[in-house]
């Protein structure tokens, strides 16, 4: 093992991202593909980009990888995996068999709550959850800079809890790929804002058109993007009411909607079980490299 040296994976829906950090955090080098979305390509892509990463880096290093799902501890194989390819495979395993070594392997929320509470949004806080609302919704949690799993490894997973103080029309919510209805996936992804929208006005829009529509003036899109602070504040409130976070960290594609975080905290107050509501909420301090950051540093604890 070259001294220091980490590669962190970041198992991504679309994209699968390499990357090889000193032991300070640094970016040596960084390469991404699309992800093949089929199971055993998909590994053959991670050892070839590890590969390149590591000769490029000059030697081996420790290997930490952030994915969608998680590994349930009662089977050893991923579950809750919306790369619904992954459940119920023993994708850990089968990494480490193509790569030859062990690896450490975390949900990607986890992986995002890791980097920013290190040296990121929430370096120095007690407790740091992290959100991810790109494609869909995840989250993750950190306690004193280190992860928490929890009994059953599903520690910080809100995105499919449902929606909190449902209001008309909000119940029992649409369809989840989960199986259940109203899931907070449903409503606070970006996509979720796309299903909205679409439902409301008939009109079918990625999120960033209806963000640019909302910018440029147009009703309808703006009261989308009214209804989708709304539900995104209760959410939020819902995890203030249990864990008290000092810092929520914001990840994914509508993380970079810079309209959220002013508006957010007036959505948010009137939820939390308080006579105030002193939280942070802050974009990932290291953006689309957040993941990735985190994965690699999963060696960095016991």
């Amino acid at each position: 093992m070259a001294e220091g040296l980490r590669i962190g994976v970041d198992f991504g829906g679309t994209k699968i991202e390499v990357a090889a950090l000193n032991a300070g955090g640094d970016f040596l080098n960084r390469r991404r593909e699309a992800n093949p979305k089929s199971y055993e390509a998909a590994i053959e892509t991670v050892v070839r980009l590890v590969a390149e990463a590591e000769r490029e880096a000059g030697g081996e290093g420790t290997i930490g990888v952030g994915s969608p799902g998680s590994v349930s501890p009662l089977s050893g194989k991923m579950r809750n995996a919306n790369s619904t390819y992954l459940n119920g495979r023993a994708f850990k395993e089968d990494l480490e068999a193509a790569l030859g070594r062990p690896i450490r392997l975390a949900n990607d929320a986890n992986c995002l709550a890791l980097s920013e509470a290190i040296d990121g949004a929430a370096a120095g806080a007690k407790v740091a959850f992290a959100v991810i609302i790109g494609t869909g919704c995840g989250g993750g949690l950190a306690v004193d800079g280190k992860l928490i799993d929890g009994a059953s490894g599903i520690a910080g997973e809100w995105g499919h809890n449902p929606l909190p103080w449902p209001g008309p029309g909000e119940t029992p919510g649409p369809k989840c790929w989960c199986g259940l209805h109203g899931c907070l996936e449903t409503w606070i992804s970006g996509t979720g804002l796309e299903r909205d929208h679409a439902a409301v006005t008939g009109e079918t829009l990625v999120a960033e058109k209806i963000i640019a529509k909302a910018r440029a003036g147009d009703p309808e899109a703006a009261l989308s993007f009214d209804r989708y602070i709304d539900r995104l504040g209760r959410a939020v409130a819902m995890i203030c009411n249990i864990l008290d976070p000092d810092v929520f960290a914001f990840g994914g594609g509508m993380s970079k909607v810079e309209e959220i975080y002013p508006r957010l905290p007036a959505a948010i107050s009137p939820f939390v079980f308080s006579d105030g509501w002193l939280g942070r909420l802050a974009p990932a301090r290291w953006g689309d490299s957040s993941g990735v950051r985190g994965a690699a540093r999963l060696w960095e604890g016991p």
